[in-house]
């Protein structure tokens, strides 16, 4: 599972079975040396010239609703305080289930190794931007959740995007939640004055965790309806905002402190794109089959698996494939070509000494040689990395979003022209298996 996007799953089980000979002072010991290793471990900031807010957004209450963590150009405050990267202890729960070990400890690794991290933006910091925002709809991996791609979200932010990094409800990601009605019991167990009572004081929050594949089940039926449902939640997600650009008032069942009104009219919504990593890079292939308001696609080291044949005939808008050197494999590039096109720009760039985990935050956040060897990290500066795919990606909107920006002084990287990129792949594919 871990080649599909469980991008964790590896490091977990590997310092679990530590802990559990009875080796957890050893253990913690050798994490601290390896975390030593490096001083500035940490997301790193956006790099472009606007400041970045973020904001949770869930509407409706129930599993069908829309749940998204929206990043945007904000305005600039002194006392901004920066969400942490994992928000609540469920997501290590649901982490733990997935790779069904123990919740207990393995909620003290990843408190130990993950839980001081912060995003690299300011929560719901006042939006801000002097023209209209293009959009852009992200799909996390599998076993992922909506907080885990920040340096990309981010970076497309401070560019001037609005971005919504949807997490996904078909039981793909390690946890995710929403809210049911309270029960008549529930309610006369905690009365509120019906004056100080809100939307939520009715509702309750439900947990959902990752489904794991029965014994003896197929695993392409569940991936083939879970990708289908992923790409509604992007569509779901783009209406929402289309509704919220378009001044109608939005219920947040999150009752957050963003004001929501200020993105009235705030959104270029002619100019939308559809972006993901892993099951999410398929994810955003169906989305662009699904809606043609998406002009285009970028996806990150893409999982193929879940897509119909079918669907590569029907997707009509541009596509960027930015693959890792590492994680692909013939099988997988030859379902990528299948989208070739005469007339239709569709592209692909390996960067070299990147493994599947190089575009995720979990990059940044492991000293070096913990890195390596947990191949949450490639041989690259993982910095360089994402700076290479954030760039390209950024050169290939401007140039299928028709953007007014100077992102086109990137273009040579869409055609792999850097020491560090290699055009196409760097696998070897038959013609006779496209």
């Amino acid at each position: 599972m871990l080649s599909h996007g469980g991008f964790v799953q590896l490091l977990v089980t590997r310092i679990y079975r530590w802990a559990r000979a009875d080796q957890r002072r050893c253990t913690l010991r050798f994490l601290a040396m390896g975390n030593s290793s490096s001083n500035h471990l940490g997301i790193p900031p956006a790099k472009g010239p606007s400041a970045v807010g973020c904001t949770d957004f869930m509407m409706d209450h129930t599993a069908h609703g829309s749940f998204f963590r929206l990043y945007y150009p904000c305005q600039e405050t002194e006392k901004a305080e920066k969400p942490d990267w994992v928000p609540s202890r469920e997501y290590f729960n649901g982490l733990a289930d997935f790779m069904k070990i123990n919740r207990t400890l393995s909620e003290k690794i990843f408190n130990y190794l993950f839980g001081s991290f912060k995003i690299p933006a300011s929560l719901d910091a006042p939006f801000k931007s002097n023209e209209k925002c293009p959009v852009v709809i992200f799909s996390h991996g599998l076993g992922a959740f909506r907080t885990l791609y920040s340096a990309v979200c981010a970076d497309l932010a401070s560019h001037g995007f609005i971005v919504a990094s949807v997490e996904h409800r078909d039981e793909s990601a390690s946890a995710t939640y929403y809210f049911r009605e309270k029960t008549e019991s529930e309610r006369a167990c905690k009365r509120v004055p019906k004056k100080s009572a809100t939307a939520q004081d009715n509702l309750v929050k439900e947990w959902m965790y990752y489904r794991t594949l029965q014994h003896g089940e197929s695993e392409f039926p569940l991936r083939s309806k879970q990708v289908k449902q992923r790409a509604d939640e992007c569509i779901l997600a783009l209406d929402k905002l289309t509704a919220i650009n378009s001044g109608t008032p939005v219920q947040n069942v999150l009752q957050t402190q963003f004001d929501w009104t200020t993105l009235e009219n705030s959104m270029d919504l002619c100019k939308i794109a559809v972006m993901g990593h892993s099951f999410g890079g398929a994810t955003a292939i169906e989305a662009l089959c699904k809606e043609v308001k998406f002009k285009c696609g970028i996806a990150l080291d893409a999982w193929m698996f879940p897509l119909d044949d079918e669907t590569f005939p029907r997707v009509k808008q541009p596509i960027f494939f930015i693959n890792s050197e590492k994680f692909q494999w013939a099988g997988n590039i030859s379902r990528m070509k299948k989208l070739d096109s005469a007339v239709i720009q569709r592209k692909m760039i390996t960067i070299r000494g990147t493994v599947h985990q190089s575009f995720p935050d979990f990059t940044f956040l492991t000293g070096n040689w913990i890195g390596k060897m947990m191949k949450l990290k490639g041989e690259i500066d993982p910095e360089i990395a994402i700076d290479l795919s954030n760039k390209a990606t950024l050169a290939f909107l401007q140039r299928h979003l028709g953007l007014e920006k100077n992102f086109n002084q990137w273009d040579p990287l869409i055609d792999g022209e850097d020491d560090n990129l290699i055009p196409g792949t760097n696998v070897t594919v038959l013609q006779s298996s496209i």
